[in-house]
């Protein structure tokens, strides 16, 4: 453990909240993408089988249920209790798209070949494109509520933290999960753009907006 790897699970439990806070208040899942959701909740699923196999610490399990709970209470808003306020029109992306080419990565490239490392594997690079259904859907929209938008803030500052604390652990461990590092830097990459419209507009009171596609 070292201070990165804290901030970043408090920046990505952060995110978690804030969205289930904005979902639970405006008794809406607008400007929200269930299928990002269903993704997310499917990457927690098949990383943290190892529940039932392994204890860390008490720390490592309690984060790990909290992620799972809150991952699936916000599947179950966006698509149960609040589904009429869903926006099914633009949250159109073709999730086999990405399901297809990430299961077929997980097989080729894995530390073992074995069941829960192959699983592992799969919700290491699934979490690197999870938030595209979420990003294709506010360019479709052209502009996203500034609560989604601190949602998506905290959600790619817990994965900047996480290279932090990749680097700080070669460092200081000689440790290095070329999987992992390589997954990490994908996903940030996809927030770059959003970085700097949300320290552009969003930090400075304006609404995020979007060119909207042709």
């Amino acid at each position: 453990m070292n201070i990165f790897r804290i901030l970043g699970d408090v920046s990505h439990l952060l995110a978690m909240i804030i969205l289930l806070v904005k979902i639970w208040r405006s008794k809406s899942c607008a400007g929200i993408s269930g299928k990002s959701q269903i993704l997310f909740a499917l990457v927690f699923t098949t990383r943290y089988l190892d529940l039932f196999t392994i204890f860390i610490s008490v720390y490592n399990t309690v984060m790990k249920v909290i992620f799972l709970v809150c991952a699936y209470i916000t599947v179950y808003m966006i698509y149960m209790k609040f589904h009429k306020t869903f926006d099914r029109e633009h949250d159109s992306f073709r999730l086999e798209f990405l399901l297809v080419p990430v299961t077929g990565l997980s097989f080729l490239e894995n530390h073992s070949f074995t069941p829960l490392e192959i699983l592992w594997t799969f919700s290491i690079y699934l979490e690197s494109v999870a938030i595209l259904p979420q990003l294709f859907m506010i360019s479709k929209t052209g502009e996203a509520e500034t609560i989604t938008t601190h949602y998506l803030f905290f959600l790619g500052l817990y994965r900047a933290l996480y290279l932090a604390n990749w680097i700080w652990r070669y460092h200081t461990e000689n440790f290095y999960d070329q999987i992992a590092v390589v997954s990490g830097v994908v996903q940030t990459i996809f927030y770059c753009d959003f970085f700097y419209l949300y320290v552009t507009k969003v930090l400075k009171g304006k609404k995020l907006s979007l060119p909207m596609p042709v």
